[in-house]
């Protein structure tokens, strides 16, 4: 969000085309003039962090396919077979309860550490800025810092220039399909995808492997912040989440202007300069291209590393750090320290996110833990609802789905009640395999006319033998008129 006192910005018509008479000079247009970001790097706590992020999060993603727990992968969504691996759980369409849970409390995760401190989602950890930040160090090793990159795309097309952006595209263009094709392991086996597009098979894989690599490619390679400012939702409606209590990048005004250069020797305040030097450095660094002593703008995405690029120049003019640093509209105001600052995160908001997440995560996980690792499903015969057969019996017939939620084969006992003299005239034990399910046929009996017409409840008991994991499933017998 723009503060009253930006800057506005330029807006370049567009010249009138020459075919089109019609055309009126100085229109206005309806896009706005972008010019190329060209971040300088720089070092500090904020960029540490960052990068210890980028490691984390691509160990994680790029290694977790790969771990095994069992005989099979650690963490697969299987959508092929409709479940779903994660470490020693396996789970089953009928467990989509869980994915809404955990989606649920994603959302309030964000929306509590965005009222705590702004984006930091943004700035440590989405995947554009991940790979954006991966992107650009390689931009920064083939064709040099900040001044040398831009020289080069404004110089003519020579030896070096073809063989620098040859090299930085290759890199590019690896890594973003190695990205698809890991991306992909967690719905294919991962092993089985690389023998597969080895071997040219599996066009939905290769076609999805192509799909996240060219996306991974366009938007870290070419449209960077224009995702985060044109693209993400959440820097739309970011600001419903800030209050002037929330941790936000912030310059200091009133100790940095009137801002403008000045020589080490002469006392700055006495020509009536505050602290800033307008070494623009805080805007070179900076991902998005904005400048942060204009205000809150929703471009930002709260990395910090104006925030070191600052410090870094405060520390050459031998003044006080923190000129641009972390802090609250309301800190910033009234002169807080740290300790005021940490008293007013504790404020109502704040808490009921972490009441309302702290409550959700223990009921998940306390379901998790008594979950039973079954799951049964009654589906009625419909060819044959129901009939009298031999003995005079009248008989329903039924299939039963049961999936075994568990890594080890086990045998399961069905047994029938509800109805005086019913009986179970199919086999009463059964076996299944890890992680499959099974259809079994039942057929259950009654003494003919010892029911009145109509539908009676009854209900299954399916036991896995040698331990307490059963389940019960309620279905109707029909008797006719």
């Amino acid at each position: 969000m723009n503060t009253p006192g930006d800057k506005p910005r330029k807006v370049i018509p567009i010249a009138p085309i020459a075919s089109e008479p019609s055309a009126q000079q100085g229109s206005s247009s309806l896009y706005e003039a972008q010019k190329k970001v060209y971040p300088r790097s720089i070092s500090g706590f904020f960029a540490r962090w960052r990068w210890a992020m980028v490691f984390l999060t691509q160990a994680v993603f790029y290694g977790l396919p790969w771990l095994e727990w069992g005989q099979r992968q650690m963490v697969l969504f299987d959508l092929g077979a409709r479940r779903f691996y994660m470490f020693g759980l396996v789970l089953y369409p009928q467990d989509f309860i869980y994915l809404t849970g955990l989606l649920i409390i994603s959302a309030l995760s964000l929306f509590l550490f965005t009222a705590v401190a702004g984006r930091l989602w943004c700035g440590f950890a989405c995947p554009q800025t991940v790979y954006t930040e991966i992107f650009m160090w390689i931009e920064h090793k083939v064709e040099g810092e900040r001044s040398a990159r831009v020289r080069l795309d404004n110089g003519p097309w020579t030896l070096e220039k073809v063989w620098k952006k040859s090299l930085k595209q290759t890199l590019w263009v690896l890594i973003s399909f190695w990205t698809g094709f890991t991306f992909v392991g967690y719905f294919v086996p991962i092993r089985q995808l690389g023998v597969e597009l080895a071997a040219f098979q599996g066009s939905w894989q290769m076609f999805w492997v192509l799909f996240y690599g060219l996306a991974t490619y366009g938007n870290a390679g070419f449209l960077r912040e224009q995702v985060c400012k044109y693209m993400c939702p959440y820097a739309r409606f970011q600001s419903a989440m800030f209050d002037k209590d929330t941790l936000i990048v912030t310059y200091d005004e009133a100790r940095g202007e009137p801002r403008g250069p000045r020589i080490k020797t002469v006392d700055y305040k006495a020509k009536g300069l505050g602290d800033c030097i307008d070494c623009t450095l805080c805007v070179q660094v900076c991902p998005v291209g904005i400048d942060i002593r204009d205000g809150l703008q929703y471009e930002c995405i709260g990395c910090g590393l104006c925030v070191d690029a600052c410090d870094s120049v405060m520390d050459k003019m031998h003044y006080p750090r923190g000129l641009i640093r972390f802090s609250t509209q309301n800190a910033v105001v009234k002169g807080w320290g740290k300790a005021e600052i940490f008293r007013h995160v504790l404020r109502p908001r704040v808490l009921i996110y972490t009441g309302i997440l702290v409550a959700l995560c223990i009921g998940m996980l306390a379901s998790l833990v008594v979950r039973t690792p079954l799951k049964v499903d009654v589906v009625r015969d419909r060819a044959a609802l129901s009939r009298i057969v031999a003995g005079g019996k009248l008989e329903n017939i039924y299939r039963l789905q049961v999936m075994n939620a568990t890594e080890t084969t086990h045998r399961y006992r069905i047994s029938a009640s509800g109805l005086d003299g019913l009986e179970l005239v199919s086999e009463p034990e059964f076996e299944i395999e890890a992680a499959q399910s099974r259809w079994v046929p039942v057929n259950l009996r009654i003494p003919y006319g010892s029911a009145e017409p109509g539908s009676h409840p009854v209900q299954f008991e399916i036991q896995a033998v040698g331990t307490d994991a059963k389940v019960r499933e309620k279905s109707v017998f029909l008797v006719p008129r």
